[in-house]
């Protein structure tokens, strides 16, 4: 019976703790992929300005930039260029704030879905880049989402040289695990655990299972008290290195960075870091498990 606890006790640690978070880590890694893909297949679409405006009788896919000019009608937002302004259908439209650019250097967190009501506040004149479908719509073209042809755009303040650069490097979360499914995942857990000692607080017998299952509460902040400290920081040196070579892989594989260099080398090492930050971060968290129930043997809390 009392193994049977335990077992269940580590099925819920594994399940809310680590499967779920690291399952939304790859879903997370793998939407912002395909947006990446995106922008790297509307940067190298046709670039449209007054001329190839007034050629146009049909459907196409184009990219734009331009500046913000206004939100009219609450469902279009229009967009001037150096030539022409273009209006963008907003419905069914995501809208991506690219952070601010300190210094030169590459922003460190990625771009920031934001809603239509903010973006009316921001300063008339902010940059955007648009790349998608244009249509007819209300007699005029459009630059229009579909489920098919979903449009990309962005609002930057980086020199237009960089976006391309900026946006793939940018484009990946700053930590895997830590994305919004984590939050959910890791209170669900602590909860089944809460009422698994809440169950066997009244029995004498039980009182090393209640211990664990208490203790295991506290696993996912483990890793931000010694001794495992100094492993976890380990960890997260490596995790941004690994990010920094994935980026680069990223820019290689788009042709963003010269030929010459070797594309495969940037993911090899890159997986391999992370690999070795991950087990890491996982032994730091057994090391300061160990030390807790050292620490309750030593104070006579339990016996083995």
């Amino acid at each position: 019976m009392s193994l049977s606890v335990y077992l269940v006790i580590l099925l819920i640690v594994a399940l809310w703790y680590a499967i779920i978070p690291i399952a939304g880590a790859f879903f997370f890694r793998y939407r912002w992929r395909r947006f990446r893909n995106r922008f790297n297949n509307m940067r190298q679409s046709t670039l449209l300005d007054y001329r190839q405006y007034r050629q146009l009788e049909e459907e196409g896919i184009y990219r734009f930039t331009g500046n913000i000019e206004s939100i009219t009608d609450g469902r279009t937002l229009w967009v001037r260029g150096h030539d022409l302004s273009m209006p963008v259908s907003i419905d069914k439209t995501k809208c991506y704030l690219l952070p601010v650019n300190k210094g030169g250097d590459i922003p460190d967190s990625p771009p920031e879905q934001i809603r239509w009501n903010r973006v009316s506040t921001l300063t008339e004149g902010s940059k955007v880049f648009i790349g998608g479908l244009i249509k007819t719509q209300d007699n005029r073209f459009n630059f229009t989402s579909t489920k098919e042809h979903p449009l990309v755009l962005i609002i930057y303040n980086c020199p237009d040289d960089d976006l391309a650069k900026t946006i793939i490097q940018t484009a990946r979360t700053r930590n895997d695990y830590w994305n919004s499914i984590t939050p959910i995942s890791l209170v669900t857990g602590a909860l089944t655990l809460v009422y698994i000692a809440a169950s066997y607080l009244g029995r004498p017998a039980f009182r090393l299972t209640v211990i664990t299952a208490l203790a295991a509460i506290f696993i996912p902040i483990l890793p931000l008290f010694p001794p495992g400290f100094a492993l976890t920081s380990l960890y997260k040196r490596l995790s941004w290195k690994a990010r920094e070579l994935r980026s680069y892989w990223d820019l290689a594989r788009y042709g963003l960075l010269p030929d010459a260099i070797n594309k495969k080398s940037y993911a090899l090492r890159a997986y391999s870091i992370e690999v070795l930050a991950w087990f890491l971060l996982i032994f730091g968290v057994c090391v300061n498990i160990a030390f807790i129930f050292l620490i309750l043997f030593l104070f006579k809390i339990i016996s083995f």
